[in-house]
């Protein structure tokens, strides 16, 4: 069992920063996918940036040069910095952890989830 909890959200203007932040627990995330999603109201959970390995990193079009993904093995940490934010970008940030490296921009195929963390970006 994974446990993940995600922290860092808030509320911005457009054009603003945020780093958030998933710490994990239960197992050590080395060898895990760790990814992010977001989901706004209304809306399906979309993938947003994922880290394989700590050495691959995939991001969807929306935010690729805009967001990055890293992560800490050892503090068994993944992060999201999210820069030059637009309105659209306003939903509930979910980190989601599995084993393996195929789907990953399906949300079904993982089985750890975090609660989310609320990102509300203003124009």
């Amino acid at each position: 069992q994974v446990q993940l909890v995600e922290s860092g959200g808030g509320s911005v203007q457009a054009g603003g920063s945020l780093r958030l932040s998933c710490a994990a627990s239960g197992r050590t995330i080395r060898t895990y996918t760790l990814s992010w999603f977001r989901q706004a109201p209304g809306k399906e959970r979309d993938f947003v940036a994922a880290s394989q390995w700590g050495i691959t990193t995939y991001y969807d079009d929306s935010v690729n040069n805009r967001f990055t993904i890293s992560r800490d093995n050892v503090k068994n940490t993944v992060y999201l910095q999210v820069n030059s934010l637009k309105p659209e970008d306003t939903a509930l940030y979910y980190c989601a952890a599995k084993s393996g490296n195929v789907d990953l921009r399906f949300a079904g195929s993982y089985p750890y989830w975090g609660q989310g963390t609320q990102v509300t970006v203003s124009s």
